[in-house]
């Protein structure tokens, strides 16, 4: 009997390593993913011999500046559709946080906001910017609010898209996508490091549009594969582990925020409840909110051209105090 289930357990060990071998997948080189993902307005900041930051840079120079950052295990190309719009008008700023897109890792055991903060300075600093308008989505939000508070002496404007850092209830937790449950988890995350993970970001994605067709191959493919950049999932892992450098929010901290202030919120986001949209705005003194019903996490690209529209009038109404209503209503390019 004991043989019978030695076997057994061995046979099945055999069959999981199998799998796992199946599944893994090495990196990708940089070289590789720069071919496919940068296009003629890809740029890269170097911050030493092999750390690169990679932005685009967009519109006409002498415009009114605004600085788009993404969220989690996302990239620049969530904005592409925003830029499309705005880069007629506006001198629109997209980049790659340090472990996503097409920029390098800077220090995977100091990743977080702080590192996040400094890394939009740097970029501003380098292309000469001295006040814009900086927005956010989901963590990218968190790092907005974050600089907001840092060096409120640069911006003219801040907002929040479905942004990041307001503090989580249990319930809220657990309704979280499971890929994101999973990550949290330390076996979970040693066994996942090196699989192929596409199939739960496929469902990760799904979770974040309300409209679920919005959802691609082709976006899935390149959300999988820029996270296989050399050191990626090393540095999304640190994220997820709780140990990346992270701040949350609280009423009596974002009070301190006087730049004027927009929050979008998806109605029906799965990964950050619109609740937490509605605390940013409360906390934050003076803050318009603009909810949008059956909307997920990333209006931005959902809702490209109404989120862009309320963005156009919140920056003549409230930043740039344009009488003239006539750069609103400009077509997109």
């Amino acid at each position: 009997m004991f043989r019978r289930l030695l076997a057994v357990l061995l046979t099945l060990g055999v069959i999981l390593a199998a799998g796992w071998f199946t599944l893994r997948r090495d990196d990708i080189p940089y070289e590789h993913l720069e071919a496919i993902y940068a296009n003629s307005d890809s740029r890269y900041l170097a911050f030493g011999d092999e750390m690169r930051i990679h932005f685009r840079d967009v519109g006409p120079r002498d415009a009114h500046t605004i600085i788009l950052v993404h969220g989690f295990s996302a990239s620049l190309h969530t904005w592409e559709p925003w830029v499309t719009n705005l880069k007629r008008n506006y001198r629109v700023i997209t980049l790659d946080l340090p472990g996503h897109g097409l920029s390098r890792c800077i220090d995977n055991e100091a990743i977080g906001t702080q590192q996040f903060i400094d890394t939009i300075n740097r970029v501003a600093d380098t292309l000469k910017v001295d006040r814009f308008t900086l927005a956010g989505n989901s963590m990218g939000g968190g790092a907005a609010w974050a600089y907001a508070l840092a060096h409120p002496e640069r911006l003219d404007g801040l907002v929040l898209v479905d942004s990041g850092g307001w503090p989580r209830d249990e319930e809220e937790a657990e309704s979280r996508p499971m890929i994101f449950r999973l990550l949290e988890v330390a076996p979970a995350r040693r066994i996942l490091r090196d699989l192929d993970m596409t199939p739960l970001i496929r469902d990760g994605l799904k979770d974040s549009f309300g409209d679920p067709s919005f959802v691609s191959d082709e976006m899935v493919e390149r959300y999988a594969s820029l996270s296989r950049a050399p050191c990626h999932r090393e540095a999304l892992l640190q994220l997820t582990s709780g140990r990346g450098e992270r701040r949350e929010a609280s009423p009596e901290l974002l009070s301190a925020i006087r730049v004027p202030t927009l929050v979008m919120h998806g109605e029906v986001d799965n990964l950050i409840p619109a609740a937490h949209g509605e605390a940013f705005a409360a906390a934050i003194p003076g803050a318009e909110l603009k909810l949008y019903p059956g909307v997920g996490h990333l209006p931005q690209e959902e809702i490209a051209e109404d989120s862009a529209s309320d963005l156009r009038a919140f920056l003549s109404r409230r930043v740039y105090g344009v009488q003239d209503e006539g750069l609103e209503a400009l077509p997109p390019s």
